[in-house]
């Protein structure tokens, strides 16, 4: 008993001279793990969304070429705009009248599509985050604590990276031994992952332990803890930097194709707002030009009833011209019908509900018809070669063969063995509560090797890739021969449309003369109502021709620069080439 309380003595004189260090390090140790618990816990939802925002939008700026166009109006509709973004409302002018750029702005800011391809553009980028995070210290933390009351005795342990509850069992059953602790680490604590571009994969951690018991035979206490390095380096297979960084190289040109498949889209997006807008105006056109032609049948049967009545004219000739204005009645509802049904469309494809109560500005016909309309100056020839060094989604599909090339060597990759070469060092610290007893170090190196023996998978990929290969080189083709031909039938459909402009343009004007020459003979009784019948509907029918030219030679035009590439969004969203 006298020696039992020797020793006890002896044990508590020795912890009295180092339980303030044990402590002072414990709680050092515990102040680091709250500091870090502070910086990452104290970060909400919203912060972890404001910084995925800044780092996405860092890559778009960086991999936005001038080429491109403006670099606004890009962003998805949750973020902060850019100072030169479109910000317009879902509100009609007090006037009721939307103008084309208006039309534009509100299709910028609020088509549905446009909102849908600007995140898949921001998903683009996030997914290239993600895969340089792979090439990027990944940093990890765990901590644990345990008490158990066991045979009388309090035990209390801390740890990362060490088996608390193996602590507390060998602590209970009177066979622990600080340094076996230090030699069975889980593989857990605090440290960080990094993949190298060699394909070398290096693990750091810290593992620390501490423990203490409160009383009885193994009362006491003690602080370690343990620095574990592993670096894994293949030497054959997986060793090559292309094979290594394929994931992250794809990764980067998946969002330079976003990028370009965006930029492609804003394009085709304007030239389709204009074109609908364009439509829209056009039809209603028809229904003045259908209300201005039952209007002239009312009033020509007004002046037939008058004739019939006194006697000059036969009274076949007045039912002839009801039954006209009948179908000249039946049009107008017709267009009416139709103009309310385009409109209505063209507000969904504004982004607008289809309550919404507004006109288009008919003063854009106006300026149409003002403008001078000319053939293209320059061949058919030069066009195509335009639009092969411009299109944009021409060159996503050529970039595609140079993935479907790179793909190849990754496959071949696989053929080779795996050889590995695995290097582990760990450094144990001083328990600085037992006798100054310093633990050994550790270091493992070893290879490990896999044998080709059965490539039955690997063959397989390889020749996919092959197959994969020619694919994209015929698609390239096809996708050069595709924009040829839309080439050249936007050369052709331009070229036309000048032409029947012009045509048209003459023809109306022939029909106005006809038709009040036509007038006049009736009033004086040298011709019959069917001349001036014929006369009204050849009238009608070049007005509505007239128009349709006039704006179909404005969206062949649109259609020749956005197929030849030359056109650009404006910040506005308006176009120019």
């Amino acid at each position: 008993m006298v020696a039992k309380f020797e020793n006890r003595w002896k044990w508590t004189a020795k912890f009295m001279m180092h339980n303030c260090l044990v402590k002072k390090l414990a709680a050092l140790f515990v102040f680091g793990l709250l500091n870090v618990f502070i910086l990452t816990g104290c970060k909400g939802p919203q912060d972890y969304k404001a910084e995925a925002d800044e780092r996405v939008y860092s890559i778009i700026d960086q991999k936005w070429h001038k080429d491109f166009g403006s670099k606004v109006n890009y962003k998805i509709s949750d973020t902060e705009p850019s100072p030169n973004d479109i910000q317009i409302e879902k509100v009609i002018p007090a006037s009721g009248v939307l103008t084309l750029p208006q039309a534009v702005a509100i299709a910028t800011a609020h088509n549905r599509q446009y909102q849908f391809e600007k995140e898949m553009l921001y998903v683009s980028a996030l997914d290239l985050m993600l895969v340089r995070h792979e090439f990027e210290p990944q940093f990890f933390g765990t901590a644990r604590g345990g008490y158990a009351r066991a045979g009388g005795e309090d035990i209390a342990v801390f740890d990362t990276g060490l088996e608390s509850n193996r602590i507390v069992d060998e602590l209970v059953e009177r066979r622990f031994d600080p340094e076996d602790l230090l030699e069975r680490p889980t593989g857990t604590g605090i440290g960080f992952n990094q993949l190298l571009s060699t394909g070398a994969l290096i693990s750091t951690e810290v593992a620390i332990a501490w423990w203490r018991v409160l009383a009885g035979e193994m009362a006491g206490e003690a602080l370690a803890s343990i620095l574990r390095t592993t670096v894994t380096q293949p030497l054959l297979r997986g060793s090559n930097r292309t094979v290594v960084m394929e994931s992250l190289t794809q990764a980067e040109r998946n969002t330079l194709y976003q990028l370009r498949s965006f930029n492609r889209f804003r394009k085709t997006l304007v030239v389709l707002i204009i074109n609908q807008y364009y439509t829209v105006l056009l039809q209603h056109d028809f229904v003045k030009n259908a209300r201005g032609n039952f209007e002239t049948l009312e009033e020509l049967h007004e002046r037939t009833e008058k004739l019939v009545k006194a006697g000059r004219v036969p009274r076949y000739e007045l039912d002839r011209i009801s039954q006209e204005k009948l179908q000249g009645w039946d049009i107008l509802i017709q267009a009416e019908k139709n103009y309310k049904q385009l409109l209505d469309e063209f507000k969904i494809a504004l982004g607008l509900p289809t309550t919404a109560e507004f006109e288009l500005d008919e003063r854009e016909l106006v300026v149409l018809r003002k403008a001078e309309l000319t053939k293209p100056d320059f061949s058919e020839a030069d066009a195509i070669d335009t639009a092969l060094s411009l299109r944009l989604d021409l060159a996503n599909s050529g970039d595609f063969i140079a993935d479907a090339y790179r793909k190849i060597a990754v496959a071949a990759d696989g053929f080779n063995a795996g050889l590995n070469i695995t290097a582990t060092l760990g450094i144990p610290s001083q328990d600085i509560t037992s006798d100054a007893k310093m633990f050994n170090d550790r270091v493992e190196t070893f290879l490990e090797l896999d044998l080709p023996l059965d490539r039955t998978l690997e063959q397989n990929i390889y020749r996919k890739s092959l197959i994969a290969f020619n694919q994209r080189r015929r698609e390239y083709e096809e996708a050069r021969d595709l924009a040829t031909l839309q080439v050249r039938q936007a050369y052709r459909d331009l070229a036309e449309a000048a032409e029947r402009h012009s045509v048209q343009s003459e023809g109306l004007e022939l029909a106005e003369k006809r038709f009040d020459n036509t007038l006049l003979l009736v009033q004086y009784g040298r011709a019959n109502t069917r001349r001036v019948l014929n006369a009204q509907d050849d009238l009608f029918d070049a007005q509505n021709a007239a128009t349709q030219a006039l704006v179909d030679y404005t969206v062949a035009t649109l259609n020749f620069y956005r197929d030849t590439g030359v056109l650009q969004v404006r910040p506005d969203g308006m176009w120019t080439h």
